[in-house]
């Protein structure tokens, strides 16, 4: 059951995106989350299932999504491993009914930036889509360099070590000594 008043209530606020890609099966929480990010300026697109999502995920690539876990079909899991694979730079906060250990340490494990569960309170939603915003914005444009720990290290056949930053696993380069190319790897070696 979802509180209209709290949702109502809030006040006008701001964060750093212009559209959110919403993907939930429950139509009355769905509309509640649309209409106060709408009244705040932001674009919100619901999907409600994967096949939804990925369309539009594809079609109109979003600033931030918001995902449910339980869905028709396929898992948010499974959708949100998807959608990190097609681009990281999209932050993906998990907004569930599942308040379990598991569930967020695989979520993490699948690429979610943050994790909140339902009910969720209006201000703090708000508050942790401008959170995340400003953290994946940080790891992907300025590598995270205060975070030694996030590098990936990898070292090419001719020898040639590479420190790089983790939003970088899975790229492709070229190795500037030799030439080879190199796919940068999910995890140090």
């Amino acid at each position: 059951m979802v509180d209209v008043n709290r949702w109502d209530s809030l006040e006008s606020f701001e964060i750093p995106v212009n559209e959110v890609l919403l993907i939930e099966d429950d139509a009355e929480l769905a509309a509640h989350i649309k209409q106060t990010l709408e009244r705040n300026h932001v674009m919100v697109r619901v999907a409600k299932d994967g096949g939804q999502a990925k369309a539009s995920f594809t079609m109109h690539r979003p600033d931030f999504v918001i995902l449910d876990l339980i869905l028709p079909g396929e898992s948010g899991f499974e959708i949100c491993e998807r959608l990190k694979q097609a681009d990281d730079t999209v932050p993906v906060l998990v907004l569930t009914a599942i308040d379990m250990d598991d569930a967020r340490e695989l979520a993490a494990r699948v690429g979610a930036d943050g994790y909140l569960s339902k009910p969720v309170d209006p201000e703090h939603l708000v508050a942790t889509i401008k959170e995340l915003t400003e953290q994946v914005w940080q790891r992907t444009h300025l590598g995270d360099s205060n975070a030694e720990s996030d590098r990936i290290r990898f070292t090419c056949s001719c020898g040639k070590r590479f420190k790089v930053s983790s939003s970088h696993r899975g790229k492709n380069m070229t190795c500037p000594q030799c030439g080879e190319p190199l796919t940068v790897p999910k995890r140090s070696v």
